[in-house]
């Protein structure tokens, strides 16, 4: 690791771009990592120690300048918050995440190479990133590699691994292609697999999950207006029960001024027959 003079003012998250603003050259660079996200916000919904980002900057002290940041497709942090104090991170910045380096990146190679094979697997390397994955479905023979590859570091060098969907102990997860159908149209993918390597939620059963959702939110609105119902019928009774009660004791009174007026014309002073 380079060694930073700590006289050395280094810059805030605030002070630096969250991006190189390098655009990406096809739709399933932000997509697919996005896709890795929302299945990992589901296997890990009840875990707070981890972020995962989609081509955000991260800035190092391993480079020349700490304000030169390596912005991969996507990556894995485990043991740091996955909101830093409470908020979305601008970036990941190194020096105020306890020099916690990612431990799994993944890059895509597009139609313009990006050097994931030598220049960003060196700086990955020095950055101290246990996986390094490179995924390349479309230009593996053209860069002479497979479409799929994991590099382990492994007493600070790269080792490519064999085996698909690979298992990453450290990690708790495995990862993978997988065909699948995202968005109406069927492709193929990176996937979560478990240490069975079982794929994490296939469409199928994501599927069968939001129709279950919908059905259980369908019957508490049923329940909750039945409820609703029965208080309202509770509520005409007690009206009904009150009014009727009105009704005879009205009934009553009209009884008694009745009689009283009949035992008057008799010559009957009502009051004593009647206390």
């Amino acid at each position: 690791m380079l060694q930073v003079d700590p006289k050395l003012q280094l810059p805030s998250s605030a002070e630096l771009p969250c991006s190189d603003d390098i655009p990406v050259d096809n739709e399933d660079q932000n997509l697919l990592p996005n896709y890795l996200l929302f299945l990992l916000q589901r296997i890990w919904a009840d875990r707070l120690d981890w972020f995962f980002a989609v081509d955000m900057a991260i800035y190092h002290t391993t480079g020349v300048n700490p304000r030169v940041p390596v912005v991969p497709d996507a990556f894995l942090s485990l043991g740091v918050d996955r909101k830093k104090n409470g908020e979305s991170r601008l970036s990941y910045v190194m020096w105020e995440e306890n020099e916690t380096p990612p431990i799994l990146v993944i890059e895509m190679v597009s139609q313009t190479p990006g050097g994931e094979y030598d220049k960003k697997l060196e700086i990955y390397r020095k950055l101290g990133v246990l996986y390094y994955v490179i995924y390349n479905p479309k230009y593996w023979q053209r860069d002479r590699h497979q479409p799929f590859e994991v590099y382990q570091l492994v007493n600070d060098t790269y080792q490519l691994q064999l085996g698909e969907p690979f298992w990453m102990s450290e990690v708790g997860l495995g990862i993978g292609r997988r065909e699948f159908v995202l968005g109406g149209f069927a492709q193929e993918g990176l996937r979560w697999f478990d240490e069975q390597a079982t794929p994490y939620w296939d469409e199928g059963e994501l599927l069968v999950q939001s129709q279950q959702q919908q059905e259980q939110a369908e019957q508490a609105r049923q329940q909750a207006e039945q409820a609703r119902q029965q208080a309202e019928q509770a509520q005409q009774q007690a009206e009904q029960a009150q009014q009727q009660e009105q009704e005879i004791r009205h009934q009553v009174e009209q009884d008694k001024a009745r009689l009283a007026a009949k035992l008057r014309s008799l010559g009957f002073d009502p009051n004593d027959l009647l206390s």
